[in-house]
């Protein structure tokens, strides 16, 4: 009786603890080697108001767009509206095609024009003046779509505003131009074979609110739009927008409903150009040290069905936790559709993935209406568990014995939710010569950088689907493009016009009405012509652009920012060698040169004035959304994170529970013996 007492007690005081002691939030226990970044968890509000745990206030975003060239001003607002100097954390995305060339902090009178600097220098600088009592700021990049703020030294009572400056170019697919602003990072996965220890990993661990749950910050969108030419069919899907046109070829987009959080999905604008048809042209910019040039190629028209080639398709299916409900259910529409209306000259696969891979068939078969039915059948068994790995499906899927004269496509459905895009790089780069990659990216905060990814190092194309009502009509140009004939055997001559550093520097083959854009350099007199040539079916295709015919851009450093853009893509972001120090140095160069965001390089500022001596600050990791419609399943590397104390008081009750019917057992076995 006395030792059912004592539990009872200690049960009593543990349930005491838990409902009133300050939490920060609830993980996994880990070693002090394995540190804290083995996976996202939830964080739990703590009670404890002398520290500000969620010191970002606001983000307001606006984007120019002129004709195809986006400029992205994105403004952080961080307050310290508790007792104690905070150093803050934040990690945001970006659309992983853009280049960051600017950042500037202003912390009350102090304005400080951020440096771009080596990557570890910066941190050293930064850590510096964190420990000096100075405020200072860092924008490291984490993935071409990643990136994270850190701000030292916020005094109670601040206001630390930071500017960041990108420019992105926008190329229209099938005459409709789409401008992606991604606002939040979701959850990543890490498995045990990734360095954990790696600086660019750190943010894996990202403390995230429970599903349905939003920040107390604000976050604004505005864009303004002028074309040249009248503006069509303008939508938002993602977000309810207000539209003020100011003539036919300008509009300013803003969010129409402030309540409405913003930055829990992607928005997604859309926009067609009337009147003028996208043909291939030239822009011109002359600069203090160098000039650059942009050349669009357009496709021709296409070609009719019948002379396109047997194809075979593999389906590469995301069946992870993060996938469930809603992504997972529109993936089924989605492939549903796929499968369905292939030709029946075509074969086809599916893989299904999570932490390991289960494949429908050692070879791909016919697409009869009973393999269908089989395929659409295991789909619809699938509900959504387990972490996400992705190269061991890759590897299963190029692995599948292929036949002769047969177009092999391999096609990846998934949310991205995996950290390890360099492997799934590396494996498309080793099998360029069996397969395309195609790649479809389900919910509203996909990673792109890896659905991109997929696509470019694959020479295919990405596609991203919503929401159901998405699906379909998306699954529709998938078809569009992977049955229509290309351009090939592309050729681009420069005769009487200088020019070099030409990125990419052999184009690949041209997909229905996407354009190829190359950026390059030139010196001398612009003059001479431009041709481009491929085979159209079975005809020579050619245009010619006359130089001196194009007036030089005016409009500032946007196609130099552009260039450089394409050189570190074309260097590292799609399948480079970590190991190559010529790779980094060449990469660092760049980001150097032209004050550019590189895995390799980083912004910092410092405000010179020592404000806290004391330097009793405390570090908060800024806690994100979840994306809309992502369930709580992807949290927590596969472990339960508790993010109420609700949920923890339950937990000690099970085991109060447990404990009294030991004793109860011990008691009967007693009695018996």
């Amino acid at each position: 009786m006395k030792k059912k007492r004592k539990c009872l007690c200690m049960l009593l005081a543990l349930l005491v603890f838990v409902s009133s002691a300050p939490v920060v939030c609830a993980k996994e226990e880990t070693s002090e080697d394995e540190d804290s970044i083995s996976a996202p968890y939830f964080i739990v509000e703590s009670s404890d108001s002398s520290v500000d745990r969620f010191p970002l206030k606001g983000t307001d975003v606006t984007v120019n767009i002129n004709g195809m060239i986006a400029e992205i001003f994105v403004n952080q607002t961080y307050a310290n509206e508790g007792e104690n100097p905070i150093n803050a954390r934040y990690v945001f995305p970006a659309s992983s095609d853009v280049t960051v060339h600017g950042m500037t902090m202003q912390i009350g009178n102090h304005m400080v024009t951020a440096r771009i600097k080596e990557r570890e220098e910066a941190k050293q600088e930064f850590e510096q003046a964190k420990s000096e009592g100075k405020s200072a700021s860092l924008l490291e990049e984490q993935r071409p779509n990643v990136f994270t703020m850190d701000v030292a030294n916020i005094m109670p009572g601040d206001t630390a505003k930071i500017e960041l400056h990108y420019t992105q170019l926008i190329t229209p697919c099938e005459g409709t131009y789409e401008f992606v602003f991604p606002t939040v990072v979701g959850p990543r996965y890490m498995s045990a074979s990734e360095d954990a220890s790696d600086d660019h990993n750190h943010f894996v661990g990202t403390p995230y609110l429970p599903d349905g749950k939003t920040p107390n910050n604000t976050y604004n969108i505005t864009v303004n739009l002028s074309t040249g030419v009248p503006i069509t069919d303008l939508g938002c899907k993602s977000h309810e927008i207000n539209i003020v046109k100011s003539g036919e070829s300008s509009a300013q987009v803003t969010l129409a409903n402030p309540e409405d959080y913003a930055g829990n999905r992607d928005f997604i604008l859309k926009y067609k150009l009337n009147g003028e048809d996208i043909r291939s042209g030239l822009m011109l910019s002359e600069g203090s040290d160098e000039n650059y040039f942009m050349l669009t190629v357009q496709p021709p028209e296409r070609f009719e069905p019948e002379e396109i080639t047997r194809r075979e398709y593999i389906f590469v299916l995301d069946v992870s936790g993060s996938m469930n409900g809603y992504p997972l259910d529109t993936a089924k529409i989605l492939i549903r559709d796929l499968v369905s209306n292939l030709r029946e000259e075509d074969s086809f696969n599916l893989i299904l993935f999570s932490g390991s891979s289960v494949q429908m068939s050692k070879k791909s078969v016919p697409a009869t209406e009973e393999n269908i039915k089989k395929a659409l059948n295991l789909i619809d068994k699938q509900e959504g568990y387990g972490g996400t790995s992705l190269s061991p499906a890759l590897e299963d899927a190029v692995a599948i014995p292929s036949k002769h004269n047969i177009a092999r496509s391999i096609v990846v459905i998934t949310d991205g939710y995996v950290s390890g895009e360099q492997n799934a790089f590396d494996i498309i780069n080793d099998n360029m010569d069996k397969a395309s990659f195609f790649s479809f990216g389900i919910g509203n905060a996909v990673n792109e950088y890896l659905i991109k990814g997929i696509a470019t190092a694959g020479l295919g194309e990405s596609f991203i689907v919503t929401d159901a009502e998405d699906a379909a009509a998306t699954a529709d140009r998938f078809r569009t493009y992977i049955q229509s004939p290309l351009l090939t055997d592309i050729q681009v001559a420069y005769d009487g016009f200088e020019v070099y550093d030409v990125e990419p520097s052999v184009p690949s083959t041209l997909f229905a009405q996407k354009p190829i854009v190359l950026f390059g350099k030139w010196k001398g007199e612009p003059k001479g012509t431009i041709t481009i040539t491929g085979k159209k079916g079975k005809d020579d295709y050619a245009q010619e652009i006359k130089v001196e015919d194009v007036t030089t851009y005016e409009k500032g450093d946007a196609i130099r920012y552009l260039w450089a853009r394409m050189r570190l893509e074309r260097l590292m972001d799609y399948g480079y060698s970590k190991d190559d120090p010529s790779v980094k140095e060449e990469v660092t160069q760049i980001g150097i040169t032209y004050s550019i965001m590189t895995p390799y390089t980083s912004f910092i500022a410092v405000v010179e004035e020592i404000r806290n001596p004391e330097g009793n600050s405390t570090d908060v990791d800024q806690a994100l959304p979840l994306p809309l419609q992502v369930s709580n399943l992807s949290v927590g590397g596969g472990y339960r994170a508790y993010s109420e104390p609700a949920d923890m008081i339950l937990v000690v009750a099970l085991i109060g529970i447990m404990l009294i019917g030991g004793l109860r057992h011990r008691k009967r076995r007693s009695k018996i013996a």
